[in-house]
């Protein structure tokens, strides 16, 4: 498109164009001087992007953050030339275009679609919010992630004051938007939000106590909504559903004789290829021999076996997902705890879009008597509120069983696993913090949590409650302090 067909800028956006063709020059000095700022937030954005991705930076400037980012496939957009000049001379890997991101026409020639869009303070330039962020629809995919990052309107009179005394760069009027401002404008535009987060408390070194206060106090509850910046993540509910996707449920076992055949047998035929996965983890009252008998007994359905080489549920997990030839993954624990018949809801949450991540919680109908002694039930509790406030998300229930996935993002979670390490003797964290690092929309389904029938618990109160303290200070150091 020539130049002369394109829409004519409004005078606040022509304004804004002059001002930062003025400023390229001098716009990476500006960040050398405030260089512990961009740092910091450049690090978490390399915590929310990951590695291999294809990331598309609207409103790039002269590209510092795609280059601290260092994707895979990098695209920077401006609407200043001169940003835009310096930016694809530093960093000539990355594509810069000049363009006005509230042009449809313009938006429709980039090549997408993109793993990862970033507006870092761009919303404030906006002079249409709402239709801006509906144009980025075209350039997603159902993993595509939007992130929204921008200043805390409470710390608007502030950063006034820093810029009139010559702390930071000369900027025209913005739109000072709130955390929930920017939800609802996602909303509105068909996205859905599935991470917050709040950063910087304190946006200068202070002697080198700068990092240590934004890592520790910057993350409390309460404290943390008076950082500067605001981080949202979005994804699109425009291709959110999946429909008639196969599964696989996983049954780990292991002293769990008397409910193999009820599982089968309890087990409903939600989809049309369902594949039911044992994997037996060294059990001594049998449990082998009877899921061989109800595999002969029941040779209409599609039911698999394996035995574990190692031990520990986070072991058969991953022997089971590794052999799982379902397109969704679905645990149901042989104690039977989470009733059998529960297995569809969790299907249908998942594949109509409801979430990515479907996680049941025993906490929110009333438990049959016997089905939780009273101190765990406390501690559940308590752990759910750590919990909610280490991974951004409502989790009232980290420790029940059934978690269902796509096998798609269980193979991410499994290939960003280094990030964690081999930290997880239950399982559940292991998908719990993988799946917060992948930023997947986590939803809670809650269940009736029923009387164990058959056995006994193989959970210790006092052994088990040590490891969660251990996995709340290990998700602290991995999910917060960062």
């Amino acid at each position: 498109m020539s130049r002369k067909n394109k829409p004519e800028l409004s005078p606040r956006k022509a304004a804004n164009r002059d001002l930062a063709d003025r400023l390229a020059p001098e716009r990476d000095a500006w960040i050398d001087r405030n260089a512990f700022y961009y740092q910091d937030h450049w690090r978490y954005l390399r915590f929310l992007v990951g590695e291999g991705r294809s990331v598309l930076d609207l409103g790039c400037g002269t590209g510092r953050m795609l280059e601290a980012l260092a994707p895979e496939r990098g695209v920077g957009v401006d609407l200043s030339g001169e940003m835009i000049r310096i930016a694809g001379e530093n960093n000539p890997d990355f594509t810069f275009l000049q363009g006005d991101i509230e042009d449809s026409e313009f938006m429709k020639t980039l090549k997408g679609p993109f793993d990862v869009i970033i507006l870092s303070d761009t919303i404030g330039f906006l002079e249409d919010c709402e239709t801006t962020l509906a144009g980025l629809q075209t350039l997603c995919t159902r993993d595509t992630r939007i992130i929204l990052s921008y200043y805390s309107k409470a710390w608007e009179p502030v950063l006034k004051l820093a810029e009139f005394c010559g702390l930071k760069i000369p900027q025209k009027e913005q739109n000072w938007l709130t955390a929930k401002d920017l939800e609802g404008l996602l909303n509105l535009a068909d996205f859905d939000v599935v991470k917050k987060e709040w950063r910087q408390l304190m946006p200068k070194p202070l002697l080198g106590l700068g990092r240590l206060i934004n890592g520790t106090l910057g993350t409390l509850p309460g404290v943390r909504r008076l950082c500067l910046r605001n981080y949202l993540v979005a994804r699109s509910m425009n291709h959110a559903a999946q429909p008639g996707l196969s599964a696989t449920v996983l049954v780990p076992c292991r002293n769990e004789r008397g409910n193999i055949e009820a599982a089968v047998q309890r087990l409903p035929r939600f989809c049309d290829d369902l594949e039911i996965l044992f994997v037996e983890g060294g059990s001594e009252d049998g449990t082998w021999r009877e899921i061989e008998r109800v595999i002969e007994a029941y040779p209409d359905l599609n039911i698999k076996a394996a035995q574990q080489e190692g031990s520990g549920k986070s072991d058969a997990v991953r022997k089971g997902f590794a052999m799982a030839r379902g397109e969704v993954l679905m645990i149901l624990d042989a104690d039977l705890t989470v009733p059998p018949e529960d297995i569809p809801k969790f299907y249908r949450a998942l594949v109509n879009g409801k979430g990515e991540f479907i996680n049941g919680t025993r906490l929110v109908y009333p438990m049959e008597s016997q089905a939780m002694r009273t101190l765990n039930y406390l501690a559940n509790h308590i752990f759910s509120l750590i919990f909610s406030w280490l991974l951004n998300q409502r989790f009232t229930d980290t420790l029940c069983g059934t978690k269902v996935l796509t096998k798609a993002n269980y193979e991410k979670i499994a290939a960003g696993r280094s990030y964690f390490g081999e930290f997880d003797p239950f399982g559940d964290f292991d998908l719990i913090f993988g799946a917060a690092k992948q930023n997947l929309k986590v939803v809670e389904l809650p269940i009736r949590y029923a009387d164990r029938t058959y056995g006994e618990t193989q959970i210790s109160r006092f052994r088990h409650g040590l490891l969660l303290i251990r996995m709340v200070i290990f998700a602290f150091r991995k999910l917060k302090a960062i």
